[in-house]
């Protein structure tokens, strides 16, 4: 149930509409409680400001990384894909990929991917989900900088690389520019909306009890887990730390606490996964509530290092000087508590494996009457069209597996079977069904995303192919099943020499499909091009089972017409199957590599 409630899993203008009748209702109320000088406090400006540069800042991140996301998503997944055992190179790639897609959550889904693919241990997944803590730190590095003189130039000059230019990862690029433009200005808008509360005592008496690293652990976790984002909540806290509110302490805690509050993003987005989901969630959340409990005790001795490797302002002084020094504090103080942590834990990541294997064990998970589900599609990845449209290629490989199932059967079930294996088989299309329109809802979430040209084309060569996979499905189900149950009401008893010439013909159609299916699954050009040039192989076999029909045609057997006619549409289904395979298959080239193969 919560995991359906709009501030928990809404997209991000529903969180910002949410936060911003909040806030406002905030303003609104705070007054009242406040001390008299509130009077003369300008609270319906302060809070436009406030939450508009909220909101501001909120779209200039989503925008950002879905730039940076549609510009590397592509080389992530490669990077990811390449992943050797040592936990160490783990770490290091999931930090450098959550730095460029600024997600640990989709860092996190691509791992359990992939496990789930077989492609990695669920061992070494725990280092790469410890790294894409690190990565999660290089927005605050950014924010500290406070260009925001430079906020709307880079604005304009991202804006007018977006819609002037026509080449597409000139696009992304000043997409890209726009958004962490809009960053700084939502964080310039933030800043000027604060400099009243310098003034108001009884916001400066609520930020002394951030001092309390309990209580701002605390909040930081609760704002974190409403608005998702980690990365947003550090970017706020050195926005108040750039006007004084906040000591290096206090802003030590709250960054603590965001560390926290991201683990609620990955728990909610877990429910109703599979087993290898909930896992990976566990360790986030195991990881990041050890490593605070960790230094909790340590925050004056890490403020103190912090401050003696970051740069000072000795020339200022007071509120001056803390406006000045504490928000690269808390960035450096962010980023080593993070690596530090890595360091720390990276040594036991067989360990704590096996300690969360335990908490999930195998089996826990099943939900009753859940028989079948997709395996590899996620919502989270919809926001990176290349890694979500790499799902649906893995997605096929599973629907694939059920559709080659039934193809194994369906011979033996024709040719000696009862109705009961026929049944069998008929009932395995349900599935098949139920994955086709899950995969089909997952594409059509894709498309009504920002898609670059050869996104756009590969997505339709992917709706194609499931298609063509669901009606291999289909034929069957509706066609090689009813065949049987026809030799069946007939009574005909098909020889065993035809039994060796069907069942032959079979084989190479079957080798077709699996053929198909990888070249879909894998995008590769070479195994497609092997499924079109068996199309002589077939037709040869084809004529060739047609013509030993024809023969026993006038052999002295009872029920011969029958047992020809049944005997011929198996033969023809069987190319109707090879037909849709080789459909798959060109999908996956381009029109001269077809056109070339078959002139």
């Amino acid at each position: 149930m919560l995991n359906r409630l709009p501030i928990l899993t809404g997209d991000l203008k529903t969180r910002v509409m949410l936060l911003l009748l909040v806030g406002v209702g905030a303003f609104w109320i705070f007054p009242a409680f406040a001390a008299d000088g509130a009077q003369n406090m300008e609270w319906g400006v302060m809070g436009m400001k406030l939450f508009g540069g909220l909101a501001l800042f909120l779209f200039g991140m989503e925008q950002m990384a879905d730039a940076l996301k549609a510009v590397a998503g592509e080389r992530m997944k490669l990077i990811l894909a390449k992943l050797t055992t040592n936990r160490f190179m783990g770490a290091v790639t999931g930090a450098f990929v959550t730095a460029i897609i600024q997600s640990s959550s989709v860092t996190t889904v691509l791992v359990v991917g992939f496990i789930t693919a077989g492609l990695m241990s669920f061992a070494q997944s725990v280092g790469v989900i410890m790294g894409a803590n690190i990565g999660t730190t290089i927005t605050a590095q950014i924010v500290a900088f406070k260009v925001t003189k430079a906020a709307l130039l880079m604005v304009g000059v991202g804006f007018s690389m977006l819609f002037i230019s026509k080449q597409e990862k000139t696009k992304q690029y000043g997409a890209m520019l726009m958004g962490l433009g809009l960053v700084f200005f939502g964080m310039s808008v933030m800043s000027d909306a604060m400099k009243p509360l310098r003034a108001f005592q009884p916001f400066l008496d609520l930020m002394i009890q951030m001092e309390n690293p309990i209580i701002g652990i605390l909040i930081a976790a609760a704002f974190t887990g409403l608005i998702q984002s980690s990365s947003a909540t550090t970017g706020i806290v050195i926005v108040m730390a750039s006007q004084g509110f906040i000591t290096l302490p206090a802003g030590i805690a709250l960054a603590f606490g965001a560390n926290i509050g991201t683990c609620v993003t990955a728990m909610l987005a877990s429910i109703g996964k599979p087993r290898e989901a909930v896992r990976a969630a566990v360790v986030h959340v195991f990881f990041n509530v050890a490593g605070v409990l960790l230094w909790i005790m340590f925050i004056p001795q890490l403020a103190e290092l912090v401050t003696m490797i970051s740069p000072s302002h000795p020339e200022l002084a007071g509120i001056g000087r803390l406006g000045a020094e504490t928000p690269r504090q808390i960035a450096n103080a962010h980023t080593i508590f993070n690596i530090a942590n890595t360091l720390i834990f990276i040594g036991f990541t067989t360990q704590i494996a096996r300690l969360v294997e335990k908490i999930i064990p195998e089996g826990d998970l099943e939900e009753a009457g859940l028989t079948i589900r997709a395996k590899y599609l996620d919502e989270e990845l919809l926001s990176t069209p290349s890694l979500a449209l790499d799902r649906v290629r893995l997605e096929v490989l599973n629907m694939g597996e059920r559709v080659q199932d039934m193809l194994d059967r369906i011979m033996p079930a024709i040719l000696t079977g009862n109705r009961q294996t026929l049944a069998a088989v008929q009932q395995m299309d349900d599935e098949v069904d139920i994955l086709y329109e899950q995969i089909i809802a997952y594409m059509g979430a894709i498309s009504k995303r920002q898609l670059t040209n050869q996104q756009t084309q590969e997505l339709l060569a992917l709706m194609e192919a499931v298609s063509d996979l669901e009606n291999i499905g289909d034929t069957i189900e509706t066609n090689l099943v009813v065949l049987g149950n026809e030799r069946i009401d007939a009574g005909v008893s098909i020889s065993e020499p035809t039994r060796k010439v069907l069942n032959d013909f079979h084989k190479v159609v079957n080798k077709a499909f699996r053929l198909a299916v990888q070249a879909v699954s894998q995008s590769n050009d070479e195994v497609a091009k092997l499924v079109i040039s068996m199309k002589d192989e077939v037709s040869a076999l084809a004529d060739s089972a047609a013509a030993h029909q024809a023969e026993r045609l006038v052999a002295e057997e009872p029920n011969r017409i029958p047992a020809y006619t049944i005997e011929i549409d198996i033969i023809e289904k069987q190319k109707r199957i090879y037909y849709f395979a080789k459909r798959m298959a060109k999908t996956v080239m381009t029109v001269e590599s077809i056109e070339a193969m078959e002139a």
